[in-house]
């Protein structure tokens, strides 16, 4: 499969996120960027440019939008999703999330093991909803689509 090789978060018109926000931001670019897969599949004979591919993601219009280029910035492709089936895992991940770095200071690692639990099963739920969404315009894999949405959070955080 093809890859990214960039990718450019749009959130200049989103108030600054707090600490934990932005560390989690940086940990799914820093994994994103050194092992991804992602590609674009054929569609109804049309030629797909090759990757990889440079990735800018929006959140316009109150929709998600994957806007896709090529290494040599040619316009590779560009995706508009609602933000509906979103919602509430991304909810759900705040919520855990919080609850994870509050535990952190204060609980044991038991408690803090248990909760960590409960947060990657809402990753993995909201990794899901994502490949279902790009399902015939993207292929991506589990981790892939699992630091993505990490970055969908991110956006979902200010917006």
């Amino acid at each position: 499969m093809s890859r990214i090789i960039a990718i450019d978060l749009d959130d200049a018109n989103l108030p600054p996120p707090t600490p934990e926000v932005e560390q989690e931001r940086k940990v799914a670019l820093f994994d994103l960027m050194e092992q991804n897969s992602f590609a674009l599949p054929a569609r109804e004979g049309a030629a797909v440019p090759p990757g990889p591919y440079r990735l800018t993601l929006c959140i316009r219009d109150k929709r998600l939008v994957f806007d896709l280029d090529t290494e040599d910035h040619q316009k590779a492709a560009e995706f508009h999703l609602s933000l509906s089936p979103f919602r509430q895992v991304v909810k759900d991940y705040f919520h855990i999330c919080k609850s994870y770095f509050d535990a952190v200071k204060k609980l044991p690692a038991s408690q803090i093991e248990t909760i960590d639990m409960a947060r990657r099963g809402i990753h993995n739920e909201g990794a899901r909803i994502l490949q279902e969404r790009l399902e015939g315009k993207a292929e991506l894999d589990n981790d892939t689509a699992r630091r993505l949405f990490t970055l969908i959070c991110v956006l979902h955080f200010g917006a």
